[in-house]
């Protein structure tokens, strides 16, 4: 059953493990968020996993990484630390897109930033080799899993080394890290050095020696070669990104200076029973009791009520981490375990008959791509989405329209909503509507949000999205559906502004579309190059690494102002960029108070600076 509210937590400080009457444990979990006893969360998540395998784990969570005190709290683990950033990437998570410092951080302690420092995995395997020698270190999460090779880093502007070197840790977990944990759990119990833990799917191990590469391992370009070349950086990503597939991965290892970094293949996906067991074990639920008087921990809020119902996403997209971390074989709970859950949830005090989400990367991703794909692994070199979908592509909402048909049927439930990422066109590919009319007549609270990014097919196709057709014919299926249940519900879209590929006139193009639908987004999200990603790729080498074009990569904060500025042009206050930009652009056709116009005249007596692009 899942975890009941009241039970305990991991111990998360020495007072906690004391009256476990443990003397020693065996693993410090240290992290960069607040400790959440949720499943959303890593540190909770292994944490329990490794405490029903019977290890002892305590949490050390946002530790004052100014002082090595305070790594010694628990005393030496028996067999070691493990090190996670936490579920975002530290850079991420203190700066925005335009690398002005966020004012707060979801994962803290009242929403405040400044509970940990930038490049969090590296600060923390500093201070835990103060204070102790010799202890094994393996890191993981987010942060360390977008960063197991060579990488762009956008803070820095530079190409850094593996985070497994920079950080000096023992062992690297990448993507989803159940079994692989599991695994160096029971060989360092069993009294293997460190140093000799190889072969762990799902991990990444340094050497300085040639000879104990594994046999037929793949050679990535140099860690020197990609600082050098960005034709080097761009062969390196392909390599990579050809092999993120458990079943058709072969072993990477990557020379840097004098030494190598091994990766072996990714972690098999978890079965049906394995992933219901870690999302059931014994979790409160709740953020750690220290953290009340702070106001408590606010990522909690958006999970609290929400059910993980998959994992893994063949979407594809350029911009997105999860096919590099979590996979792109879809992981799914049954809905009996997906039951109980909501069961449990229904006891919690403060629910109030609402679910608000069963999802996960992409909600109504319950299914494999395709029949290949469970035998012969996702195809290394083609697509399942994308601008042109694979024609062995099996769109199929069936399981997923079954599991929320019976949330809906529990007494206690007043309402399942979906909140998590839906793809329209894998919805729109479903010749049988029914999940789409239920969607809409169930599961949407006024509003749906849908992520088209862009309206260029140039630029669409460079990010991996549908075709701009494809959003339209949604957008008029989901208008006429709402019409004939007689709701007025409307679609939220989410635009990207200066995604590689898309310039200025990219830019003005879906403005003028914006302007034609009548919807301007409140919100616009700037392109952030995060390590690992494609896009992150085309944004540092200005190259479609798959065909070794050019591609324009839009730089600088005034370009990127201009580009945001196009899509809220309606705003006076962004008036004078958006004149700025479509006279850089050749449209000054598009000046005026004419119905086809994006910004109106300067005021009379007035003349606009404008800088030309040199």
């Amino acid at each position: 059953m899942p975890g009941q509210f009241l039970s305990g937590f991991l111990p998360a400080s020495l007072n906690e493990m004391i009256a476990r009457g443990w003397e020693e444990c065996d693993f410090v979990f240290v992290t960069g968020d607040a400790y959440v006893d949720h499943p959303s969360f890593a540190a909770a998540l292994l944490g329990r996993l490794l405490e029903a395998e019977g290890y002892r784990v305590c949490i050390l969570a946002q530790p004052d990484w100014k002082d090595t005190e305070a790594f010694r709290i628990f005393g030496r683990p028996r067999l070691g630390f493990l090190v996670s950033g936490g579920a975002m990437d530290s850079l991420v998570a203190h700066y925005t897109a335009n690398k002005k410092k966020r004012s707060g951080d979801a994962y803290s302690p009242g929403g405040k930033s400044g509970y940990r420092p930038d490049r969090v995995i590296i600060t923390y395997t500093a201070k835990i080799r103060e204070a102790y020698k010799n202890i094994p270190i393996i890191i993981g999460g987010i942060e360390a899993s977008m960063r197991r090779f060579a990488h762009y880093d956008y803070w820095s502007d530079t190409v850094k080394h593996s985070l497994l070197l920079d950080s000096k840790a023992d062992l690297l977990s990448y993507g989803m890290g159940e079994r692989s944990i599991l695994e160096v759990a029971r060989r360092l119990a069993s009294g293997e050095e460190i140093s000799r833990i190889r072969g762990v799917r799902g991990t990444c191990w340094r050497t300085g020696r040639a000879e104990e590469l594994p046999p037929g391992c793949v050679l990535l370009p140099s860690f020197e070669e990609v600082k050098a070349s960005k034709e080097a950086y761009a062969r390196s990503f392909v390599i990579q990104e050809r092999n993120t597939d458990a079943i058709t991965a072969s072993v990477l290892a990557e020379p840097s200076e004098s030494r190598f970094v091994v990766q072996e293949p990714p972690a098999l996906p978890l079965s049906q029973a394995e992933f219901d067991r870690v999302m059931e074990l014994p979790y409160t639920r709740r953020w750690h009791p220290v953290y009340d008087e702070q106001g408590g921990i606010p990522a909690l809020t958006e999970v609290l009520f929400s059910l993980t119902s998959s994992r893994g996403c063949f979407g594809g997209c350029s911009f997105c981490a999860i096919a590099f971390h979590q996979g792109r074989r879809i992981q799914s709970r049954s809905h009996d375990s997906l039951e109980r859950e909501a069961a449990c949830l229904t006891k919690h005090p403060q629910f109030r008959g609402y679910i608000h989400d069963v999802g996960g990367p992409t909600a109504n991703f319950r299914q494999d791509a395709c029949r290949r794909q469970k035998t012969k692994g996702a195809c290394p070199d083609r697509q399942c989405l994308g601008n042109d979908p694979c024609a062995a592509l099996e769109t199929d909402h069936r399981d997923y329209l079954a599991l929320l048909r019976r949330l809906r049927k529990m007494p206690e439930i007043k309402k399942v909503f979906i909140r998590s990422g839906i793809r329209f066109d894998y919805l729109i590919g479903d010749r049988d509507d029914t999940f789409f009319r239920e969607l809409c007549e169930h599961h949407i609270s006024g509003q749906l949000k849908v992520a088209p990014e862009h309206v260029s097919d140039r630029a669409l196709a460079l990010m991996r999205k549908s075709r701009h057709s494809v959003y339209t014919e949604f957008a008029r299926r989901y208008a006429q559906i709402n019409r004939e249940l007689g709701k007025k519900q409307y679609l939220v879209p989410y635009y990207i502004a200066s995604h590689p590929g898309a310039g200025l006139p990219e830019a003005i193009e879906n403005a003028l579309y914006l302007k034609k639908s009548g919807f301007v987004p409140d919100q616009v999200q700037d392109f952030y190059p995060t390590p690992g990603s494609l896009s992150t790729c085309m944004y540092y080498t200005g190259l479609d690494p798959y065909t070794m074009e050019p591609v324009y990569v839009p730089r600088g904060q005034h370009e990127r102002s201009l580009q945001r500025a196009l899509l809220q042009f309606n705003r006076k206050e962004n008036h004078r960029l958006v004149r700025e930009a479509l006279r850089l652009a050749g449209r000054e056709d598009l000046i005026g108070f004419g119905p086809g116009a994006l910004a109106p005249p300067e005021p009379e007596g007035r003349t606009a600076g404008i800088r030309k692009r040199g």
